[in-house]
């Protein structure tokens, strides 16, 4: 049987070297302070190169859509940096980066949002069983349960 697994692929006006697709994988090792991708980050990516594509890890669109400890963002100047410095990496390499972006919404704790403020979300309405990962006040990494939510608003 023959695969066409490792074979290139044209899809719109990209070709990739082989149709292996790298899933987005939450790592949690953004650099801190500042939810910033680091060079261990570059290092990550720049290793699994060899993939078609490959999608990073969720990347929160702004503070308030953090539901994770660690994980990045691409919101400020500094986190924009050390994601050009993975892209430059998996270019490097001959690979293919694309970004999973997200905002987790309800599915947050107050101890990852700016001023410890409720998560915003479509409803106030908590999730019930879910957990976010947060640092608590003591320094110590936990699996929390989610903070009822603030309902976002047109006011």
């Amino acid at each position: 049987m023959k695969t066409k697994l490792f074979e290139s692929i044209e899809i719109g006006k990209l070709t990739f070297k082989n149709r292996v697709v790298m899933a987005p994988l939450t790592r949690s090792r953004a650099g801190q302070p500042g939810d910033v991708p680091t060079e261990l980050n570059v290092t990550y990516y720049a290793q699994r190169a060899t993939a078609g594509l490959i999608v990073t890890e969720a990347t929160q669109i702004s503070r308030q859509g953090q539901g994770y400890a660690w994980t990045p963002g691409m919101y400020t100047d500094e986190q924009e940096a050390g994601w050009k410095a993975v892209v430059d990496a998996v270019h490097a390499k001959g690979g293919r980066i694309s970004q999973q972006l997200w905002h987790v919404g309800r599915i947050s704790n107050t101890l990852l949002q700016e001023n410890g403020q409720a998560p915003v979300a479509p409803s106030a309405i908590v999730a019930k069983g879910a957990q976010s990962f947060v640092v608590q006040p003591d320094g110590t990494p936990a699996n929390v349960p989610t903070s009822e939510p603030r309902a976002l608003a047109t006011e």
